[in-house]
C-alpha cells in the first residue's frame, strides 16, 4: 500500500485544522447551518408583558438545557457533563436577569434585544481578554444568548441529520454536539474552535473523531459530498481518491483492532515481560490535550511546546498570564512531572519576531534567539519558576549547541532566581533544568553538555534533518530523511551512553518515538523514557508489554550492525513477526 505522502501527492484535497478528538471516519457531508435570529429592537408598550414573555423563555431554556444536561450525564463522564451545569447556573444568575429586567422595565424595548445587547457585554469582555480558554467560553455564552432569543421568537432547535453523516459547521456549541450526537453523526468539523473548546472536548468524551479550526472547511465541502476525517493529524480530505479512500480504510480496520483491550491498560505499568519499566510521557502542544495525557494514562509531560502559546494568542503573553497556564498545568497533572520547554522560535517553528533570515534553519532560532532577546527570555523564566511552587515542574532550553548556551542560560536563570528572592516570592529552589540534544554539535558533547544540567531530551525531528542535511518538509529529498539510517541510530546509542556517563537522565520526545516499529529498538538503545502524542500513549503501552528488554537490547546490537536503513527496518520488521507483536508502524 501506498504511505501517506505519495497519497497527498496524487490530489490536492486536503484541509488542515486541529486534531480536537482522535480517529478517522469517511462519511458524506451534512452541513450545519444554524438559523440567523433577527433582533427586533422595537418599542414595547407593556412592560410587565415583556417580563413574563422574558420569564416564559427562561423558564423553556432551563428545560432545554436540563434536558440536554440529562443526556450528557448518559452519555459522558460527570465532571465532563458539568459544562450543561454552568450554563444553567448562568441562566439562574440574579445579577443578570435582575439587569435583562431592569433595562426593559427602562428602556422599553423589545426583551429580546435588551437580552442580546446585555449578555453580548459579557461576550465581549471575554473576547477581547485574549485568552484562548475565555475566548471559548465566549462560544458557550452565545449559545445562551440565542437559545433564550429563539425561545423568545418561539422558534425551535431544528437538525435534518437522519443517520451517520459528518457534521461540518462554522462552529459548535456543547449542546449542538450533543444533540447532534444523537442522531449517530460520524465526525465534526468546524470552521473555528480549538482543543480547549467545549465541543472538543465533548467530541473526544463521546469518542467522535473532530478536526476543528479549519477556518474555511465550510466554503471548500459542499452538502453530501464524501469526506474523511483524520481526527490524529487534524486532516479533512475533500472528494477523495481510491488510493485514498483504501488507505484509510485499512488504517481504520488496523486502528479498531488495535482499540480492542487498549483501554484496560490505561492504569497498567508500561513494562515488558521481563521487568523493564518504561516512563510513557506526553507531548503537549496546547492545555486543552490535558485531557487526553490523563485518559490516556501518560505518566507526565515529557515536552510542553509553549511556543504554541503564541500560535493561539497571536502575541507574547506577559509573566502573570504565563504563570497562570503554567500552574493550571502543573496543577492538573500533579504530581507527575512536567518539562516545559523555553520558547523555540525561528527556522521551522512558528516565526512570531519580525525578521527574515536567508536559512532559518541555521539561523536564530531557538537558544539563540531567547539569548539575543533577554527580556523576553526573562519573562518566560521568571513566570515558569513562579509556577513552580508545586515543585512538578522542570524546564528545558531547545537547540543547544554549545556549552557557553547552558552557561549564559544559567547565569540569567540564577539572577530571575534572586529577583523572585528579593521581592520575596516562592519558587521551586531546587527547579531541574535539562536540554534538548537536536543538533550533531549536541549529540557529539553530549557526556559535557549533559554534565552542566539534570537532564536532557533528545529531540529526534531535527536532529535526523540536520544529521543527514535533508529538510524534512521538502518533497523532492524527503525520501532521505531516514529514521532508521544507521547514522541516526548509532548517534542514538552514543547520546544514550554518554548521558549514562554522566549520571543524567535520558528522554526522546521526537516523532520517532510515536513510530511502533521504532520502539523495541529505541528501548534496546537504552531508552528508559519517551515521550509521544497524548493518543499514541495506549499503543506505545501494548508495545511495551508486549517484548522481552533483553531481546530488545539483542535487537539494537544487530542494528548497530547494519549498513542501510532497509537492512535496520528488515531486522525490525522480523523481530516483531518473531515476536509475533501486533504491526502497528505509523496507525496514527
Amino acid at each position: 500500500m501506498k504511505n501517506f505522502k505519495q497519497i497527498f501527492k496524487e490530489a490536492n484535497n486536503k484541509i488542515s485544522g486541529i486534531a480536537a478528538a482522535p480517529g478517522i471516519v469517511i462519511g458524506n457531508v451534512y452541513l450545519f447551518t444554524k438559523e440567523k435570529l433577527d433582533i427586533n429592537d422595537s418599542a414595547i408598550a407593556d412592560t410587565g408583558e415583556a417580563i413574563l414573555n422574558f420569564e416564559e423563555a427562561l423558564q423553556k431554556s432551563k428545560k432545554e438545557l436540563d434536558k440536554i444536561f440529562s443526556i450528557a450525564k448518559e452519555k459522558m463522564e460527570a465532571n465532563r457533563a458539568a459544562i450543561f451545569e454552568a450554563q444553567l447556573m448562568i441562566l439562574e444568575d440574579p445579577i443578570l436577569i435582575g439587569s435583562i429586567k431592569d433595562r426593559i422595565c427602562k428602556e422599553k424595548k423589545q426583551p429580546e434585544y435588551i437580552v442580546n445587547d446585555e449578555i453580548s457585554k459579557y461576550q465581549h469582555l471575554m473576547i477581547i481578554s485574549h485568552e484562548q480558554y475565555m475566548n471559548e467560553r465566549a462560544n458557550d455564552i452565545e449559545d445562551i444568548k440565542n437559545r433564550i432569543i429563539r425561545n423568545l421568537q418561539k422558534k425551535r432547535w431544528q437538525s435534518k441529520i437522519t443517520h451517520d453523516v459528518i457534521v461540518v459547521s462554522d462552529s459548535l456549541t456543547p449542546a449542538d454536539t450533543i444533540l447532534l450526537s444523537r442522531s449517530n453523526v460520524k465526525g465534526f468539523v468546524t470552521d473555528h474552535g480549538g482543543l480547549t473548546s467545549h465541543a472538543a472536548i465533548i467530541s473526544r468524551s463521546l469518542d467522535i473523531p473532530a478536526v476543528v479550526g479549519t477556518h474555511n472547511a465550510t466554503k471548500q465541502i459542499k452538502e453530501d459530498d464524501l469526506i474523511i476525517v483524520d481526527g490524529f493529524h487534524g486532516y479533512v480530505i475533500v472528494k477523495p481518491t481510491q488510493a485514498q479512500i483504501d488507505f484509510f480504510h485499512a488504517k481504520a480496520e488496523r486502528l479498531a483492532e488495535l482499540q480492542q483491550g487498549l483501554k484496560e491498560l490505561k492504569d497498567q505499568p508500561a513494562q515488558t515481560t521481563d521487568g523493564k519499566e518504561i516512563i510513557l510521557r506526553a507531548n503537549v502542544d496546547v492545555s486543552g490535550e490535558i485531557e487526553l495525557v490523563i485518559t490516556n494514562g501518560a505518566k507526565g509531560i515529557g515536552l510542553y511546546r509553549t511556543e504554541q502559546i503564541l500560535e493561539e494568542l497571536g502575541e507574547f503573553p506577559n509573566e502573570s498570564e504565563q504563570t497562570k497556564m503554567y500552574e493550571k498545568l502543573a496543577t492538573r497533572i500533579y504530581p507527575d512531572p512536567i518539562i516545559i520547554r523555553a520558547f523555540d522560535i525561528g527556522g521551522d517553528k512558528f516565526k512570531f519576531l519580525s525578521f527574515t533570515e536567508p536559512n532559518p534553519f541555521l539561523g536564530l532560532r531557538g537558544i539563540r534567539l531567547l539569548l539575543e532577546n533577554e527580556k523576553l527570555f526573562k519573562t518566560q523564566i521568571r513566570a515558569v519558576l513562579q509556577a513552580s511552587k508545586t515543585k512538578n515542574i522542570q524546564f528545558m532550553l531547545p537547540m543547544i549547541s554549545s556549552i557557553t548556551e547552558i552557561r549564559q542560560s544559567l547565569s540569567i536563570i540564577s539572577a530571575c532566581k534572586e529577583e523572585l528572592k528579593n521581592a520575596k516570592i516562592p519558587f521551586d529552589k531546587h527547579m531541574k533544568l535539562g536540554i534538548m540534544i537536536e543538533v550533531p554539535s549536541a549529540a557529539v558533547l553530549t557526556y559535557e553538555l549533559a554534565s552542566e544540567v539534570d537532564f536532557i531530551s533528545i529531540g529526534t525531528n531535527d536532529l535526523i534533518q540536520y544529521l543527514m542535511a535533508v529538510d524534512r518538509g521538502n518533497d523532492l529529498v524527503s525520501n532521505l530523511y531516514q529514521e532508521f539510517h544507521p547514522a541516526v541510530i548509532r548517534t542514538l546509542s552514543h547520546i544514550l551512553k554518554e548521558a549514562a556517563r554522566a549520571n543524567r537522565s535520558a528522554s526522546l520526545c521526537g516523532e520517532m518515538a510515536a513510530d511502533t516499529l521504532a520502539i523495541p529498538l529505541l528501548i534496546g538503545l537504552g531508552l528508559q523514557i519517551l515521550s509521544i502524542s497524548p493518543t499514541t500513549i495506549p499503543y506505545a503501552k501494548r508495545i511495551v508489554r508486549s517484548i522481552s528488554y533483553q531481546k530488545a537490547k539483542n535487537l539494537a546490537d544487530e542494528c548497530l550492525l547494519c549498513e542501510t536503513e532497509k537492512e535496520v527496518t528488515d531486522r525490525l520488521e522480523k523481530f516483531f513477526n518473531e515476536n509475533s507483536i501486533t504491526r502497528t508502524r505509523n496507525i496514527i
